[in-house]
């Protein structure tokens, strides 16, 4: 592995980062210069790095090899969310840098967890730059290099296995660069097409764009201290619910949608996952309506159905944002929400979790399993549609449900050391490692993570990359074959 290639194509991403603090600068002098300084001071360190990098250690030509691809990206993400980190703590919104740092990696992770208790009172161009890194991070800032750096075409199928979301990444053309460019054609097109939604029900131009991000990244940061409830608009809440599903789905169906072909219905990860949304919602309205939450009313049925829908698509997408304070439901509603934690986006979606193909696919081999026992002989096979799943791909399925799992408790684990009660603990780090943003307990949807210390901070933005890199990513770097010569690994 060429250490050369992995520091040149850093050093080229950061650039990509100094160039959006600009962007953000400017949108702080439209409004009056407050925090503006941060982000240009930002920029030029950000710029200077990354320039260092990229001349000093410029990447080759040939082929990336998968080593360097999966430290590429680890990398990339770290780098990308400490030169993030710059303009928090710059303006002094963040007292700290670990604190600076979790609203960054949070942002580029499209976690939405935030420690910021008073939204409201951020500067305009800390509250775009925060949307900004949603974006970003939402569909890959690796992905959008390979779109834009035909240079990286060479080797940027490994960069694209590595860094987007699901077990096997698709393409759309022959060329990595190509299907890099389509699936950011359709992000931009969804993000500009909810933006004008916004503003034809009544949202400023400023809080439409910010949230039209957060929305397409599954992102969940909020311009309004009551992130969506302070939108009363039925108009404003239905479209966050449909452009948080939107970006839940494979976004290859999308554009063969857009292409003439739509194909939504033939995929049964997206019957899997629709089906799990919208009986999710209507469970948690029918729960509420019978607890006493809701009134039996046409008014009062409707905004059941639009809470227990907005907050179901919220979590099953890890989008993280709040229409109502669920900690107050039902405790039926809290729960059937909290197991959305674990169900996460489609495949090729910008959502966290563990992924909807994921757990279909456990589902049909638990389904196989039960069905062994009365039949001993059978020859059983894991089928998504009309194609069979291979024993390989079944037994990464299992070793990283583990690992998710695993992981999810060790963070749970760390976080109690420091006091927590078992609820907030076990929230944060499922909020965290599923990139979903509030919790449950003290990190709920009216709660925020600002009144945890440093450490904790740090614990939850390291749970924050590693969920949303896939895990494997970024554990392979801690195995000591990762970086020897001359020797097969699993990632040679």
């Amino acid at each position: 592995m060429s250490l050369r290639n992995v520091a040149g194509v850093v050093g080229l991403l950061l650039l990509f980062v100094a160039l959006s603090m600009l962007v953000a600068g400017g949108v702080g002098l439209l409004y009056g210069g407050a925090g503006a300084s941060a982000f240009f001071l930002s920029a030029l360190a950000t710029a200077v790095v990354g320039a260092g990098l990229w001349k000093a250690f410029p990447a080759s030509s040939g082929d990336l090899s998968a080593r360097e691809g999966f430290a590429i990206v680890t990398f990339a993400w770290t780098a990308t969310a400490l030169a993030g980190a710059l303009p928090f703590r710059l303006s002094g919104v963040a007292e700290s840098f670990p604190r600076a740092l979790f609203e960054s990696m949070s942002g580029f992770t499209t976690t939405g967890a935030s420690i910021f208790g008073s939204i409201e009172t951020l500067p305009h161009a800390i509250l775009f730059w925060r949307s900004l890194t949603h974006w970003m991070g939402g569909m890959g800032i690796i992905v959008l290099a390979i779109a834009i750096l035909p240079y990286l075409g060479v080797g940027g199928m490994q960069l694209f296995r590595a860094e987007v979301p699901g077990p096997t990444p698709e393409r759309l053309r022959p060329r990595i660069t190509q299907t890099a460019k389509l699936l950011w054609l359709v992000y931009v097109g969804l993000t500009l097409l909810q933006t004008l939604l916004y503003l034809a029900g009544g949202m400023g131009w400023f809080d439409s764009v910010n949230h039209a991000m957060s929305t397409l990244a599954t992102g969940g940061f909020s311009t309004r201290d009551a992130s969506m409830a302070y939108y009363t608009s039925p108009w404003i809440q239905w479209v966050t619910i449909v452009f948080m599903y939107l970006a839940g789905v494979n976004f290859a169906l999308h554009f063969r949608a857009a292409s003439g072909r739509p194909l939504y219905w033939k995929d049964a990860e997206w019957r899997f996952f629709t089906a799990v949304v919208l009986g999710a919602g209507l469970l948690v309205a029918g729960m509420n309506l019978v607890g006493g939450g809701y009134t039996w009313s046409g008014s009062g049925i409707e905004r059941a159905v639009r809470d227990g829908l907005f907050q179901a698509t919220s979590l099953a997408t890890t989008t993280g944002f709040v229409s109502a304070d669920y900690a107050q439901w039902v405790a039926p509603a809290q729960a059937l929400l909290f197991t959305l934690f674990f169900l996460g986006g489609m495949a090729g979606s910008t959502g966290g979790g563990i992924k909807a193909i994921r757990i279909l696919l456990l589902l049909k081999h638990t389904g196989n399993e039960l069905r062994r026992q009365l039949h001993p002989r059978a020859v059983l096979l894991v089928r998504v549609g009309r194609h069979v799943v291979r024993e390989d791909v079944m037994a990464t399925v299992l070793g990283f449900v583990i690992l998710y799992v695993l992981l999810l408790l060790s963070g749970a684990v760390a976080l109690s050391l420091f006091g927590n009660d078992l609820l907030t603990s076990l929230a944060a780090s499922a909020a965290t490692v599923g990139n979903i943003g509030p919790g449950f307990g003290a990190v709920g949807p009216v709660e925020n993570y600002g009144w945890m210390s440093d450490p904790e901070l740090l614990i939850l933005s390291f749970l924050m990359v590693v969920g949303r890199l896939e895990i494997y990513t970024v554990l392979l770097l801690f195995r000591p074959e990762f970086w020897r010569r001359g020797r097969r690994g699993v990632v040679s």
